[in-house]
């Protein structure tokens, strides 16, 4: 009998086990929890506990196969089993428009959905959504894997593209104001910080110095000189701006050079190639994109057989490079091509913000055919601006940026800049251009450089691919230390498709803005097979475009 009482008890305590696990895997599940044999099983009770369970470990979130995890990412349950994800991280995660309103209003919109979702911000100032409920407004499926603690989120949408036809960041709140930028040719400024200021709407209103950019940058170029959209982005990678506006105003002819930056613009996207639906992303998601026109008028009063004054519309056809930056903040695919003063195949323009002060066109915006010659050849949206404690130091000799490009007639190419710690400090992240989109990247650190053979003996740090060309500043896996006094090297191995010289460069491209370039101000190596490096001051006559970012 002893024998049989022995095996009831097993039987009893393994069926007990399994009814206790199952009902603990059943209290996961986001529906109601329900009574067990005349007790209800209270869920603000027993909810908690499976969050604190579940927040004591790493919590993946899977969204269109990408994956995310708390240890690098704010993810968390909540004490009523949602689990949360920051704002911050929909745009590019979700591929849709994010913006909080008010300080408790969220916007989210993709395809042709536009939904207002109220929102508060957590005790650490940050806004946070639940997946489950963004999931349902946005068409994704969502699940929940309790045994591997991994949300997965994928969207189930039949529509191809996240856009609808027509789009105006003037009706999200998202333009900046226009401005005018009176006999100066600085119109590259006025779009490039209109463009900044575009892309921190609605959640922060700032107005940035052009002075301050036009002027106390590393460019030989007075105001009436004009200039390029590359010169705004050296001036932003290399921490020199922005400002705002009300300490360095613009039009009185001076500014001040110690000025610190306000915010630290840490990526740049390029968008080339007439990439229309590329640009419509970027305008949706980000904010405004600036791009270039070749212009035949010359001020808000000015006339051009090109444009249409009644309509406020601009189409130039024609063989002329492009003299005029300006700001798309929208787009029109169904726009009438009858509004345009010249024969076009078909509709549609982008809405572009001028700066030419409100009496030009529509209170400063006008519509550019998608047929004109130069519109959307070359264009850039500001996607990561950070407050100035990001990082502490940044080290480089790049003042004037990507001015060119080199290479061994190859796709593939390492190169190293080398600098030396100015204390004991974290190296955390290396900012580099890709030149080109579908850019592979290594990232090393070299400790005690002594010379060139110190090169071979490097720390891989990150990897990865980039979709777009542009200024990319990509954080480590891990920091690595230097101390004060050592000389250190970031290295880059760098993979792009179709291109023979992947690797940006500063260099005197004998422009009369460029007689002020420094190329005495670094040290850089480069490699084709990663084994043998060569100095590139002093066999090309340039220096590499790769900065250091350190903590500490």
């Amino acid at each position: 009998m002893k024998k049989y009482s022995r095996i009831y008890f097993v039987m009893t305590v393994v069926m007990a086990a399994i009814f206790l696990f199952n009902l603990y895997i059943y209290a996961f599940d986001n529906s109601k929890l329900g009574v067990f044999r005349g007790a209800v099983i209270a869920e603000e009770a027993w909810s908690p506990l499976v969050a604190k369970d579940v927040n004591a470990g790493v919590l993946n979130v899977i969204i269109d196969n990408k994956v995310y995890t708390s240890e690098d990412y704010d993810l968390y349950m909540s004490p009523d089993r949602n689990i949360m994800v920051p704002v911050e991280l929909l745009t590019d995660a979700m591929n849709c428009s994010a913006h909080i309103y008010g300080g408790n209003s969220l916007l989210v919109e993709k395809h042709n959905i536009s939904e207002v979702m109220e929102i508060n911000p957590a005790e650490d100032g940050e806004y946070y959504v639940s997946l489950s409920n963004l999931s349902d407004i946005l068409g994704y499926s969502c699940n929940f894997e309790i045994t591997t603690k991994t949300a997965t989120a994928v969207d189930e949408s039949d529509n191809i593209s996240i856009i609808p036809t027509r789009y105006d960041l003037r009706e999200k709140e998202r333009m900046s104001v226009v401005k005018n930028q009176g006999s100066y040719g600085t119109c590259w400024a006025f779009a490039a910080t209109s463009a900044l200021e575009s892309a921190l709407l609605p959640e922060e209103n700032d107005l940035f110095s052009v002075d301050h950019m036009s002027m106390s940058n590393s460019f030989d170029a007075d105001q009436y000189e004009g200039g390029e959209y590359t010169m705004g982005m050296a001036y932003l990678a290399a921490w020199q701006g922005p400002v705002y506006e009300a300490d360095d105003p613009y039009g009185d002819g001076k500014t001040d050079g110690s000025l610190k930056p306000v915010k630290h613009v840490q990526e740049m996207r390029v968008i080339d190639g007439k990439d229309y639906e590329a640009i419509k992303e970027a305008v949706f998601k980000y904010g405004g994109v600036t791009t270039s026109l070749y212009s035949t008028i010359r001020s808000s009063q000015g006339d051009s057989e090109y444009y249409k004054r009644s309509t406020n519309s601009y189409c130039y056809i024609g063989t002329e490079k492009p003299n005029h930056d300006v700001l798309i903040i929208g787009w029109d695919d169904n726009y009438p091509k009858e509004n345009f003063s010249v024969n076009l195949e078909g509709d549609g323009a982008f809405i572009c913000q001028n700066s030419w002060g409100d009496s030009f066109g529509d209170n400063g915006v006008f519509y550019v055919s998608y047929y004109d010659t130069n519109v959307g050849t070359h264009n850039v949206v500001y996607t990561r601006i950070e407050d100035t404690d990001n990082y502490d130091n940044i080290y480089q000799s790049d003042l004037c940026g990507w001015r060119g490009n080199l290479g061994f007639e190859k796709e593939e190419i390492y190169g190293a800049n080398v600098f030396t710690a100015e204390k004991d400090e974290m190296v955390a992240a290396a900012g580099f251009y890709a030149t080109s989109a579908d850019t592979e990247y290594e990232v090393y650190i070299v400790n005690d450089f002594q010379n060139e053979t110190s090169l071979t003996t490097r720390t891989q740090v990150a990897s990865g691919t980039l979709e777009q060309a542009g200024y990319y500043t990509i954080d480590f896996d891990q920091e690595i230390s230097v101390k004060a006094g050592e000389k250190f090297a970031v290295m880059l191995y760098l993979k792009t498709p179709g291109s023979q010289y992947p690797l940006a460069i500063e260099y005197d491209s004998q422009e009369s803005y460029m007689d002020s370039v420094d190329l005495d101000d670094g040290e850089g190596y480069i490699s084709y097979t990663g084994n043998k490096f060569i100095n590139v001051k002093e066999k090309r006559d340039c220096n590499l475009c790769i900065k250091a970012f350190t903590n500490g």
